[in-house]
């Protein structure tokens, strides 16, 4: 960058890659999603631990314990397991990073072509500089954003998939400036020589402009020459690229934000409740202390031996609360949190290995780049999901067709299989002419582009900026009726064997508001007019008669029940032509073609001219694979709320697209569209950027405040995944970026149920209980210690022997709950282990050998080391001679039997009650949410919406305008249209295929 603001690059200087003149002004290209560096792991781990606030108080004990003579416990009993807990965490920290240091290594190790010394030289995505010549093969990401200088295709042209980036399936035509589109080899590159002046990064994506001077003439370019990192070549053999821009002053990073420092629901819980009992230890404190100091008035002076504490500074009131609060401290456990930190790292292991969520095609398995988050998983409330490539593979499939009164194809198969197609036309039904009509118009009324493969075999690829143009030419090619060549003015259409050449007159290109496209051929001296479209705009540009209105009745019965698979569908109609009407009509609509100013105006005006009077000749259906169906069905039974991120059109309820949401966000509206949102059975928003899909995120997390995940497969999808309580990534087709920012990773769409529904409910049942335990089993202990208080004077002394109560959280209570939250399968010391065996749904043997051996563990400890005093320099006196003493009181033994067995024996029979009350509140849940269901409805919501983003002060009649507008809406939006095409490519439809020959041999790139 330089001091205009702009970015200033020169290409084509001789030099090494190893030292480019200027890539050190610019930064790496190396990627990290990692939470630490070798800088600021200690501080910010320092922070994440301090925010939880039992690690807050317990460095408060350890510091007050070095007080003298103010702990009962000795100095070191609090810091020395502080300190131990707090290294288990940083390595379990350190683990975790690790493993995402290892994913972004391999992000920034896939290899790339760049031009060093003349030669094309493999190297890695980290090696990437600014000023770089590299070559991108077909099916490649690119891995900066890039100048397109030329590619294999003519005139330059390139097809770019940005599903990756924005969501839309369509490919984008991009093409490089006639002045370095002849540069097809790595000679004339090596000698190319310019000066680029662009602006300074940003994170517009739609938005780009430069210029370039090359031998003393300068040319501008825009957003049609920008090839963005991310995104993929697509049905093109090769590109030459010059890199702008790198690593996180890509377009794409730059619309990433820094991986967020989360924290479960149940870590917030669980602070309030050692608030709670923070609280409850001060009271006690404060008691104890009120009662030593009542005893010392009313017993120190008949104490003789004790006169020496009437004036001691250490027997003092608040002297007394430090003591009886260091003594009391383990109130709050000091294990919880390494317990939780090794529940979670195991529970974590048992994700990345669990065989059911393997996928055999990619190789993969579900990864937990967190562990932090597992019980998240059992509380998530709403799931907002990316459509394209996570819902939907993008896999578009020619599935059935109707023609006349007869519906061909079948819901069962992937892909149209219907043999009764090809027998009505070989016995000459009656349906057996528009059939063939049918299938010509597919095979010719479109865009795409035949290619042979390199192999030499005869099998076509078929290269399309619209797959669903794809899916209806392979469709008929299956059919026998195949489209294998295209030049400037002619395709030629292999039909039942036969080579047939058919001369395309004109394209009226597809756009967004006319929803059709056309295209006027010449087939046997007959001109046709051959349109496809929506089912909506083809019905109204029919001609007027009883057959057609038959034709419309069918279709509409046909269209009913393909809406109601949610499948996507269009219909196609020809009109046949004079050879006067067409010569009469096509000076006009080259003249629009031409037109400078209101050319889209004059485009569509000239279409109208001509797309009427047509005759219907049939709907088509196509199905792009999806991953969701029986996912989706489990998690509508669990209550799950799903909010669809751009997915295709289904009448479920509320559908917005991203220019609205540019208002819907902002000021008062935010509010009005959120609590509209989430009345919704589920919402749909269409062509969202990055930074919008994160802004609903957080709008439903701050609105909802239940778990939101966020889940998807694209470095589009980054935003809105870090955004979210819980981020899940697919690392599938799409590159590793949603997998390496979330905090979940899986292969496919149909894991989320398992991950959710099994690891997130045990999860979340298991550390509930390790947590719960926890808090029992200590609470126990120093209700003892209370007790002992009572009668010891209210001296501050304790019961246990100081290295015993050490013991008791580090061994003796120790295993059972890290066993329960290990092998729980849902759906004193004594006491606290046996309960741990009523509070499990299932005795697994791990949970008996844990429970019950922690008890036989405190029994071998108390007569090892009652009898290592003397021999051992003196530890253990107080413990001395304790074991014979102990084992041979029947007090001891009956103590042991019946007070944990009446104390159970209380928890046993209160325990049904909580669970009944549990399934009532589920039924009346179940039941609310049915009835919230059946009562919601698209016009509603539409309603709803339309009030909320108008405000109050709409008047009544503006309110009557709203609603019919909404009707008219519905209407128009009642079954799927599939065909769509790039708007935003500065290249035109029917230049693509001016230029192309597909005969013409392709240069190599070499």
């Amino acid at each position: 960058a330089s001091r205009d603001n702009n970015r200033h690059i020169h290409l084509g200087e001789l030099r090494t890659h190893d030292h480019p003149h200027h890539a050190h002004r610019f930064c790496s290209n190396r990627i990290s999603t990692c939470k630490y560096n070798g800088f600021s792991f200690l501080p910010r781990f320092l922070y994440e631990q301090f925010r939880r606030y039992n690690n807050i108080f317990f460095l408060a004990i350890a510091l007050l314990q070095q007080i003298p003579d103010v702990s009962p416990t000795g100095r070191y009993t609090t810091a020395v397991p502080f300190l131990i807990i707090l290294s288990v965490s940083a390595l379990k920290e350190i683990f975790e990073d690790v493993k995402r240091r290892r994913s972004d290594n391999k992000v920034n190790a896939f290899p790339v072509e760049i031009l060093v010394d003349g030669q094309w030289v493999e190297k890695q995505w980290k090696d990437v500089k600014v000023g770089d010549f590299i070559r991108i093969d077909n099916d490649s990401l690119f891995p900066a954003d890039l100048l397109l200088l030329s590619s294999s295709e003519q005139q330059g042209m390139a097809y770019i998939e940005t599903s990756n980036l924005d969501g839309e399936t369509n490919l984008k035509i991009k093409q490089a400036l006639d002045i370095t589109a002849s540069m097809t080899s790595s000679d004339q590159l090596s000698h190319f020589q310019s000066d680029i002046t662009c602006e300074s990064p940003s994170r517009h994506v739609n938005e780009f402009n430069g210029n370039i001077e090359i031998n003393g003439e300068t040319r501008h370019f825009g957003i049609d020459q920008l090839l963005l990192r991310g995104a993929r070549l697509k049905n093109t053999a090769w590109i030459f690229g010059a890199v702008i821009y790198t690593g996180h002053d890509s377009k794409l990073l730059m619309n990433s934000k820094r991986a967020p420092l989360k924290s479960g629901t149940i870590d917030v819980q669980t602070n309030y409740r050692i608030i709670f009992l923070f609280f409850v230890l001060v009271a006690l404190a404060l008691i104890s202390a009120a009662g030593s100091e009542v005893w010392r008035r009313h017993n120190i002076p008949q104490a003789w031996y004790l006169s020496f504490l009437e004036h001691d500074p250490k027997g003092s009131f608040l002297w007394g609360v430090l003591t009886f609060f260091i003594l009391y401290n383990n109130l709050i456990p000091i294990s919880l949190q390494v317990t939780l930190e090794i529940v979670r790292f195991f529970q974590a292991i048992y994700i990345n290995n669990d065989i059911e969520m393997y996928d055999v095609n990619s190789d993969s398995c579900a990864i937990a780049r967190t562990s932090n988050l597992n019980e998240e998983l059992g509380q998530v409330k709403y799931i907002m999901s990316d459509k394209t490539g996570t819902l939907t593979r993008n896999v578009m499939k020619f599935k059935r067709v109707s023609i006349g009164s007869k519906n061909y194809g079948n819901n069962e198969d992937d892909e149209f299989n219907d043999p009764k197609l090809m027998e009505d036309v070989e016995r000459g039904d009656e349906h057996s002419e528009s059939i063939v009509e049918v299938l010509k118009m597919m095979a010719v009324c479109h865009t795409v582009v035949p290619e042979k493969k390199e192999d030499g075999s005869d099998e076509l690829i078929y290269q399309s900026s619209s797959p669903d143009e794809a899916a209806l030419v392979r469709g008929a090619a299956s059919q026998k009726v195949t489209f294998h060549t295209r030049q400037p003015q002619k395709v030629i259409v292999k039909v039942f064997g036969e080579d047939e050449t058919i001369e395309i007159l004109d394209v009226i290109d597809f756009t967004s508001d006319r929803k059709r496209m056309s295209v006027i051929v010449r087939d046997q001296d007959e001109i046709k007019l051959y349109t496809k479209g929506a089912d909506t705009v083809i019905f109204e540009r029919l001609r007027e008669t009883s057959e057609s209105q038959q034709m419309i009745d069918y279709c509409t019965e046909h269209l009913e029940d393909y809406a109601s698979f949610g499948y996507r569908t269009l219909c196609f109609a020809v009109r046949k032509l004079s050879n006067e009407e067409y010569e009469q009509w096509a000076p006009e609509y080259k003249k629009a073609v031409l037109a400078i100013e209101n050319r889209a105006k004059l485009l569509a005006e000239a279409a109208e001219k001509l797309e009427r009077d047509m005759v219907l000749n049939t709907e088509l259906l196509i199905v792009d694979k999806t991953t969701y169906e029986e996912t989706y069905q489990k998690l509508e039974q669990f209550s799950t709320r799903s909010q669809e991120l751009e997915k295709q059109e289904k009448e479920f309820a509320l559908v917005i697209d991203g220019k609205s949401l540019l208002h819907a966000l902002t000021g008062e509206s935010r509010k009005h569209f959120g609590d509209l949102a989430l009345r919704c059975h589920a919402v749909v928003c269409c062509r969202m950027s990055p930074m919008q899909k994160a802004e609903v995120v957080e709008m439903v997390r701050k609105l909802a405040r239940h778990v939101v995940l966020a889940i998807g497969d694209g470095a589009n999808d980054v935003a809105m995944i870090q955004a979210a309580n819980v981020g899940v990534g697919i690392s599938g087709e799409e590159g590793l970026q949603a997998a390496s920012a979330s905090d979940y990773a899986i292969p496919r769409f149909h894991f989320l149920r398992r991950l959710l529904l099994v690891h997130g409910a045990w999860n979340h049942d298991r550390s509930v209980k390790v947590i719960l335990y926890s808090f029992y089993k200590n609470i126990c202990l120093y209700i003892i210690e209370l007790w002992f208080a009572i009668f010891s004077a209210w001296s501050g002394q304790t019961i246990f022997e100081r290295w015993t109560i050490g013991m008791f959280n580090v061994i003796f209570t120790a295993w059972p709950p890290v066993v329960l939250g290990l092998f729980d399968h849902p759906f004193v010391v004594a006491t606290v282990c046996l309960k741990a065996l009523l509070e499990c749904d299932s005795w697994t043997w791990p949970v008996v050998v844990a429970c019950l051996g922690s008890i036989g563990l405190w029994i071998i400890f108390v007569i090892v080391y009652a009898q290592v005093f003397p021999h051992v320099g003196g530890i253990g006196a107080d413990m001395a001679g304790m074991a014979y003493i102990m084992m041979s009181s029947w007090t001891f033994w009956l103590a042991l039997l019946f007070i944990p067995l009446a104390t159970l024996i209380l928890f046993t029979i209160a325990m049904p009650t909580p669970r009944e009350l549990a399934v009532m509140y589920n039924k009346r849940n179940t039941s609310f949410n049915g009835f919230e269901r059946y009562s919601s409805n698209v016009l509603e919501n539409m309603r709803l919406l339309t009030s909320s983003l108008r405000g109050s002060t709409t008047g009544g009649s503006r309110s009557r305008t709203a609603s019919e507008a909404s009707l008219a809406l519905a209407e128009q939006t009642r079954y799927g249209f599939a065909f769509s095409q790039d708007e935003s490519s500065g290249v035109a439809q029917t230049e693509l295929i001016r230029n192309v020959d597909s005969t013409r041999e392709k240069p190599t790139g070499r």
